[in-house]
């Protein structure tokens, strides 16, 4: 399977390094080859269904030649969410292809619906058109040997990757696209993420059901129908866990204003002692300036204490957190972006300023964080 996550990373291991792609890292999960194991011993036996008179080393090597087929079908199709996405200006931080298939991890939400859905459809439209090239291939080669069971395994392998990834259900291309299609006619990513959620959880319930069927009818792939329908039933249901968790997070709560959280600022030369810096701030957020009108930085709190202790008459800007675009926040900004900057952005503080640039006021990272877990959802 194939799919892609916004925001936070769906996971969180590494892998090889096999490229970069306009910058970005595709990797591959050592879980990717216990797959492609599993996929060499169970379709083994397939090869000699097709050529009965193969040798073994024939049925293996073609076995493990659909694994590597499968797995570039996989990457032909993530590369796709990743064009678009590039296109689209939305920053991709990294492919990688793993046990169940494969995922591109895109560091920021699209802030309109189309854009969910024109990402979500290439990665489906790339196996679409790969598996009709094939199939074209095939009307010319002839029907046995090594040469057309490749092709054919090459566009079976695509056909399935853009088959099930079109489910409705999130986490998978489907049900991104379900979500924008409700997005878009509700005005609400919320409400498009919920449908897809559930629409999620019918596709793990169908899996299921298929697998029972199985086992009910003693198919003979029965047994490894259910490992592979309860571990995709499994990575479905999770990850539209996941995208519903992150949707809550991303939520601004109606009412909540950004006003009512930021602290009063106060600039203050950045060559002031530390201690006298933290004497002044009194709960406020400390903007510290240099003799030309630079700003240093911000006064880290916690580092500030620490260096306090040490030399309370050092240079308060040696404490000072550095002041960066992604750190700098306008208060006219919709909440749900400033929850999505926040997220994305390791610091513990943010400058926030008006439409002119001025200096507003400082959101702290903690503050945001309890009022959004008091505040009535």
């Amino acid at each position: 399977m194939s799919t892609t996550s916004w925001g936070d990373s769906a996971g969180r291991d590494g892998g090889v390094l096999l490229f970069r792609f306009s910058g970005v890292p595709v990797l591959l999960s050592p879980s990717w080859w216990l797959g492609s194991v599993a996929v060499v011993i169970f379709y083994t036996p397939l090869v000699s269904r097709f050529l009965p008179d193969a040798a073994p080393v024939v049925s293996v090597s073609l076995a493990m030649a659909f694994a590597v087929l499968l797995g570039a079908s996989v990457l032909a199709h993530e590369l796709g969410h990743c064009v678009a996405a590039l296109r689209l200006g939305l920053p991709v931080r990294r492919v990688r292809l793993f046990l169940l298939g494969g995922l591109s991890e895109i560091a920021r939400t699209p802030r309109r619906p189309a854009h969910e859905g024109v990402v979500a459809a290439a990665g489906p439209a790339v196996s679409v058109l790969l598996a009709g090239l094939c199939g074209l291939v095939l009307l010319v080669v002839p029907a046995d040997g090594p040469i057309w069971l490749l092709v054919l395994e090459c566009a079976f392998a695509n056909t399935a990757v853009a088959v099930f990834n079109l489910l409705p259900g999130l986490p998978l291309d489907g049900g991104r696209m379900l979500r924008a299609g409700v997005w878009a006619l509700s005005g609400r990513r919320g409400a498009g993420t919920r449908a897809a959620v559930v629409g999620g959880w019918l596709v793990a319930g169908l899996l299921v059901v298929w697998a029972l069927w199985g086992l009910a009818t003693e198919t003979p792939d029965r047994w490894l129908r259910l490992g592979v329908c309860v571990l995709t039933a499994w990575f479905v249901i999770d990850g539209a866990g996941g995208e519903l968790a992150h949707e809550q997070r991303r939520t601004w709560p109606q009412g909540l204003r950004l006003a009512d959280l930021v602290s009063p600022i106060l600039q203050l030369p950045a060559e002031s002692p530390v201690s006298s810096a933290l004497t002044a701030a009194a709960g406020r957020g400390v903007v510290l300036v240099r003799a030309d009108g630079v700003a240093a930085g911000l006064l880290d709190r916690n580092a500030a204490e620490q260096l306090a202790m040490r030399s309370p008459m050092a240079p308060a800007e040696f404490a000072a957190e550095p002041i960066r675009p992604e750190s700098v926040l306008l208060d006219s900004e919709p909440g749900e972006d400033i929850l999505e900057r926040v997220q994305e952005t390791a610091a513990w503080q943010f400058l926030v300023v008006d439409q002119e640039g001025r200096p507003a006021g400082v959101l702290r990272r903690e503050d945001l964080r309890a009022a959004l877990q008091s505040y009535p959802s």
